[in-house]
């Protein structure tokens, strides 16, 4: 069954926590791959770190460990590089791996700000790649039911708001400066790092990610600011029919059980579970009725983001119809506005954006 299965050879660049999650994912034995995956090379700042990576996460998976990225990205046998460095490389990093003629996987935020996105994007479609932006959530069977319950089956009526929010309690009085949760030049704040998940799913409650663009949204948005940075972060999408995405994020505080609320006309839903991995919703109607829905989720659930793409790469594809390049552009878009009302800011911001 595997070997009818489309094959992806996937390249490792950072031996971050991001990546051990998903090369564990990449190797774990499952019911139903959809796709099989090899992990042909990791890439880290040094050697020794890259073999200390592949030993504790994925021991005998992986025989070509790199203390460079650029080793990678020249490897021939690599289809795919995954990148998982801090946010303020995403860019160079994926730029590198493009011009190697690699697809692309770029973790969340896929770059600091929308402009360099929009260079990556170009030089993708200029090398015919596939690129996609890691926005593992989307991909869950959870969120595609709940799409097409809100969307197609219109189960709560007509959508009137949606609240989110992700916060957690991450210490940041006792990091150092140069850390990625405190250092301006690597992207730091909530709202790249986890913001982007409360925003996604201020998005998706609303429209799907289908059809708007970030110029047909209204944005309201404030920060509280630590030295420039980000530590709590609230905005309102105004749409022009009315209805309401209040999203937010905090570095103080642990967000409850129910994350995310849905409401409509009809009925409302609640979303339980991790803001950035979902374990189960339940939809409550107008009529007092409620119908719970879970999902099985073996590991963490990179697995489905990684299995969409092998897919889309055996059929040809350069973007994805679930992440499209335009929906990760209208998301930076929205990012760069709240930043632009809050006040925080990156040094790679005066680049013209």
């Amino acid at each position: 069954m595997s070997e009818q299965l489309p094959t992806l050879r996937w390249g490792i660049i950072a031996t971050g926590l991001i990546s051990s999650w998903f090369v564990q994912d990449l190797v774990l034995q499952r019911k139903d791959p959809k796709a099989k995956h090899i992990i042909q090379a990791v890439g880290s700042s040094s050697l020794d770190k890259g073999k200390v990576f592949v030993e504790k996460y994925i021991p005998g998976q992986c025989s070509n460990v790199y203390g460079s990225y650029e080793e990678v990205y020249a490897n021939a046998d690599v289809d795919i590089v995954y990148i998982g460095t801090p946010h303020a490389f995403h860019k160079k990093n994926c730029l590198d791996a493009i011009n190697a003629g690699k697809h692309v996987l770029c973790e969340k935020a896929f770059t600091l700000n929308a402009k360099e996105a929009k260079e990556v994007f170009e030089a993708a479609k200029a090398k015919g790649v596939f690129v996609m932006e890691a926005m593992w959530t989307r991909f869950f069977p959870l969120t595609r039911k709940l799409l097409s319950l809100l969307h197609e089956e219109k189960a709560i009526g007509e959508i009137y708001r949606v609240f989110c929010d992700f916060a957690l309690n991450q210490n940041i009085s006792s990091l150092g400066p140069e850390s990625r949760l405190k250092n301006p030049a690597l992207g730091a704040g909530t709202l790249l790092d986890i913001g982007i998940y409360s925003l996604t799913w201020g998005l998706l409650g609303s429209d799907a990610g289908i059809g708007e663009t970030a110029s047909s949204l209204d944005v309201v948005a404030r920060q509280t600011l630590d030295n420039g940075v980000d530590t709590a972060t609230s905005a309102i999408l105004l749409y022009p029919d009315g209805k309401q995405a209040i999203v937010t994020s905090s570095a103080s505080f642990k967000t409850k059980s129910v994350f995310c609320t849905i409401q409509g006309s009809q009925g409302y839903v609640d979303i339980e579970g991790f803001t950035s991995a979902p374990q189960f919703f339940t939809v409550y109607s107008s009529d007092g009725s409620s119908k719970k829905y879970e999902f099985e989720r073996p590991g963490r659930g990179f697995y489905w983001e990684a299995d969409a793409v092998a897919l889309d790469i055996a059929a040809g594809k350069v973007q994805s119809d679930i992440m499209p390049w335009a929906e990760t552009i209208r998301v930076l878009e929205i990012l760069d506005e709240i930043r632009k009302q809050g006040g925080s800011k990156f040094p790679q911001d005066s680049d013209g954006n």
